[in-house]
């Protein structure tokens, strides 16, 4: 039985002459659990919001052919109607939840529905998204993953037989990624839903999806079963899609012979292992260079003895750092990793004064930050958001890049301008409002407004959340050749092959404590530091770990130069 029907649409947003999605046609059946990708800005999220009702009601265009959902024709019916047949849970999730306690967010679209037993609902959509006994906890006393978890919850109160959710795993560290894909598993197995995930990672696809959606340019290029879609490496490389590493390490090995042509190329670890049966690891064929750290003795950075907490309306104060003691040093390359909830982005925070210690200092170049004006302290150091939304301020791009330069009276701030819209791909987009660009296109607006006042210290959180390959690569290109802008760079993520190919230095963050600071073998060879954070290496690693544990590769082209076939030669 079909639940999603559609015939000959095309959408093009207001003001737009190239259309946003062409001519599609397509079918999914009941209790799918599909993954939609595709590179950033083909129309993934539209295609989303057209299947909810968003488009054509609240957000205009030109809207032609035909979209049945659960029997209803979005066109004519309305989005209140809609939302009992199609529950969204949108990028940018917290957004979404609206109440101060976890069951009066859960309940409150029943309750707005005048449903009588709203509460009761509210329990049941808590107790299928594993939030039983929160239900009397504050909004702000959650993980980033329950809050997540809360806003799914908020969807299936209604009991919608269709479940959609933009990049439900972008911000979450691997234990939160985890949970919400068990979740997601459970309702669409026990109670039915078909769920419709747009995802980037492909190795969570590998492991819970069925089927996969290519968009490319608007239009659909194939819907495959998971195995066969994940396999066709060069078409999604093509379309700046990451395949999973397993998959990418049997496809060189398939192309250069040194795997049988007829083998079907693994997606998954565990069907790795099966295909790379025949490889040991040979270290010395491995030409491997050690990332070392750029410890200077010049301090850029230096915490001592910081205490920092937050009220809580409940219970006692929330204690995030209890005498936090950590130098950085200038020209370093850092990458600050953690379970969410750790402190990363508090610590963050502080280094641009944007919160301030309770006890102990922060010295930035030395001078405490509590007597550095805040625009010199613009000067030095740039904080660029998790969420780059936030970055934008004025109505269009060219305006949010021009900004802090045009306040501080900056001399050619307007060459200065065009040079970080060339440099970051924007100046077709230079009249477009921020919020209102791709995933991609926001980080990359986001890292120009950053530097546009040349600091000597930047900050990213989750500069690489939500991109696709193109957009990611030109990201760490654009980290890499940044030398000439800003001396020193720390990046908080989970993105654990930006941590093995670009930092010197990894400082691993757990409750408010530094439980490991070092390289990424000193960090991913602990398996007490893996343990206790709930980090999870770059798949390949894991791979190579998987076939012999002495195997410390972290790229795809480590792996290929260090396993070899069992009495063979290495692979060329």
């Amino acid at each position: 039985m079909n639940v999603i029907e559609i015939e000959n649409l095309t959408y093009s947003y207001p003001g737009e002459s190239t259309p946003a999605l062409t001519n599609i046609s397509l079918k999914i059946k009941k209790g799918d659990f599909l993954a939609v990708i595709g590179n950033n800005g083909c129309g993934k999220s539209t295609f989303c919001k057209v299947l909810n009702g968003l488009i054509p009601h609240f957000i205009a265009g030109e809207f032609d052919g035909r979209v049945i959902v659960n029997g209803l024709d979005t066109t004519e019916s309305n989005v209140g109607n809609l939302a009992y047949n199609v529950g969204y849970v949108y990028q940018d999730f917290e957004n979404q939840i609206v109440r101060p306690t976890v069951l009066d967010d859960a309940s409150f679209a029943c309750m707005n529905y005048l449903i009588p037993d709203y509460k009761e609902k509210g329990m049941e959509a808590l107790e299928q998204c594993g939030l039983s006994g929160k239900e009397k906890d504050y909004i702000w006393q959650l993980s980033g993953g329950q809050k997540h978890l809360l806003a799914l919850a908020g969807a299936v109160s209604l009991q919608p037989d269709i479940l959609i959710l933009d990049e439900p795993i972008a911000q979450l560290d691997p234990r939160h990624a985890d949970q919400i894909y068990e979740v997601l598993k459970e309702l669409n197995e026990e109670f039915g839903k078909t769920i419709i995930v747009i995802e980037h990672h492909t190795e969570y696809i590998a492991d819970y999806c069925k089927n996969v959606l290519l968009l490319k340019d608007g239009q659909v290029q194939w819907k495959l079963p998971v195995n066969e879609a994940l396999g066709r490496v060069d078409e999604l490389v093509e379309c700046n899609i990451f395949p999973p590493q397993v998959t990418v390490a049997a496809h060189h090995m398939k192309v250069n012979g040194n795997l049988e042509k007829s083998i079907m190329l693994p997606t998954t670890i565990n069907l790795g292992v099966k295909t790379f049966g025949e490889f040991v690891w040979n270290a010395s064929f491995l030409k491997k260079e050690g990332i070392k750290g750029n410890r200077q003795k010049e301090k850029a950075v230096s915490f001592q003895d910081v205490k920092l907490s937050y009220h809580a309306v409940k219970g006692e104060d929330h204690i995030v750092f209890d005498h936090l003691n950590l130098d950085i040093y200038k020209g370093e390359k850092i990458a600050l990793i953690g379970s969410n909830g750790a402190g990363k982005s508090t610590l963050m925070k502080l280094m641009i004064g944007l919160l301030r210690a309770k006890e102990g200092e922060v010295r930035l170049n030395g001078n405490n930050i509590k007597n550095i004006k805040v625009q010199q302290l613009s000067k030095q150091i740039s904080f660029v958001y998790q969420n780059p939304e936030e970055m934008f301020i004025k109505d269009s791009i060219e305006a949010d890049i021009a900004y802090a330069m045009q306040v501080r009276e900056i001399k050619d701030w307007e060459m200065r301008t065009e040079e970080l819209m060339r440099r970051f791909r924007l100046t077709e987009l230079r009249k477009r409002d921020g919020r209102l660009l791709s995933g991609g296109q926001m980080r990359r607006a986001s890292l120009a407004i950053g530097i546009a006042l040349n600091p000597g210290i930047l900050l990213l959180d989750e500069p690489t959340a939500n991109l696709d390959i193109a957009t990611r690569k030109e990201i760490m290109h654009t980290l890499n050749v940044m030398k000439d802008v800003t001396e020193t760079v720390m990046i908080a993520t989970h993105d654990m092959q930006l941590v093995s190919e670009w930092a010197e230095r990894i400082i691993v963050l757990c409750q408010g404590n530094v439980v490991a600071d070092g390289t990424r073998d000193e960090i991913f060879d602990n398996h007490k530091i893996i343990d206790m954070v709930g980090i999870r290496p770059p798949e390949i690693f894991l791979m190579g770990q998987a076939i012999d544990k002495k195997a410390l590769c972290y790229t795809v082209d480590e792996f290929l130069q260090g396993f070899v076939r069992k009495g063979g030669k290495k692979y060329a």
